[in-house]
């Protein structure tokens, strides 16, 4: 596949999440598999550019491949204006955000609020994409409400505007994350347009990945929450796409990419955040290689690296002395 002038190894992307795609796990994802990955959300407001937390958002690996950023803002000129730092700062691809549905966000008029408004779209995207001289991408839902759904008018604005390609979340933003993602839109809106489309939604295994592809057409698929403790989820998708079957990987190779992942947050964040930063993934990790266990509320309760390590390590022991295989289907 191909996104302005770089070709991406393969068809399965890391879906850009606040909190979530930091340098570790983005790293993480790539050497499983990731065929290309999104940096957290940017703001657009240059007061906070410069920040310990703006620039560990930024930080990027040699070993993640191309780094692209995405942002979020409302203001055409300020929106440019972000693309271009992100730019000098190393950003080889733009990802603008209009499918974020948090109210935080979308009371700024950010995120897929802006579904609400095409014309705002239209300057928003000439705006980025004439500021930077890297491909701009863009990422939004199917609409603002079921009543509303406007992705086919937005994706014909893109493609205008001279957007490299188009993710579209299989939801409007009146739907968040509940129910089941609609292919339908995005099929639609492959058949309508000519840029690249990447399809989000849903995609938890391997076998469903497939099948997005198949019925929508779309030249690539992007997972995001479906990768919460099951990073390995790319190297599946990767196989069952290429042979049309896919091994889970051994517990034991579970539990190794568990620590080094919980280590990598621990010596790219400081003892400070690191432990704080490490509960949330422990707690998909462990849903995902014990989801009887008490393991994630003991770990939660502890205070430093030291301990938590220590803690996972004999977790680990007990996991390997009884293996619990799950695959996704």
């Amino acid at each position: 596949m191909q996104i302005g002038q770089y070709a991406i190894k393969n068809r399965i992307f890391l879906a850009p999440m606040a909190g979530i795609t930091d340098q570790p796990f983005r790293r993480l994802c790539s050497q499983l598999g990731a065929g290309l990955t999104f940096s957290e959300m940017m703001s657009t407001n240059p007061d906070v550019w410069h920040t310990e937390k703006s620039k560990l958002r930024l930080a990027h690996h040699h070993e993640i491949g191309i780094n692209a950023v995405q942002i979020a803002g409302s203001d055409p000129t300020e929106m440019a204006n972000a693309a271009k730092v992100n730019v000098e700062y190393g950003a080889d691809i733009i990802d603008i955000n209009m499918g974020c549905p948090a109210k935080k966000v979308n009371k700024k008029m950010a995120g897929s609020a802006l579904l609400r408004e095409p014309e705002l779209v239209a300057r928003i995207l000439d705006s980025v994409v004439k500021a930077v001289d890297v491909p701009v991408t863009l990422k939004i839902r199917t609409g603002w409400d079921p009543e509303n759904r406007n992705c086919l008018e937005i994706a014909q604005i893109a493609e205008k505007a001279g957007i490299s390609a188009l993710t579209i979340h299989g939801r409007t933003r009146s739907c968040l994350f509940e129910g089941e993602a609609e292919y339908d839109s995005i099929k639609a809106v492959k058949q309508s347009v000519s840029i690249p489309i990447i399809a989000n939604g849903d995609i938890i295994s391997a076998p469903k990945a497939q099948q997005v592809l198949d019925y929508t057409g779309a030249d690539a698929v992007m997972i995001g929450r479906g990768s919460f403790g099951y990073p390995w989820l790319f190297k599946e998708v990767e196989d069952f796409l290429e042979k049309g079957e896919y091994s889970s990987i051994s517990i034991d190779e579970k539990c190794q990419l568990m620590l080094k992942h919980i280590d990598d947050l621990y010596q790219f964040y400081g003892e400070e955040k690191g432990y704080r930063i490490a509960r949330k993934h422990v707690g998909w990790y462990v849903e995902t290689l014990s989801p009887n266990s008490n393991f994630k509320r003991t770990f939660n309760a502890l205070s430093s690296s030291l301990e938590q390590m220590q803690a996972l390590e004999d977790f680990v022991k007990l996991i390997r002395k009884n293996p619990n295989k799950l695959d996704r289907k």
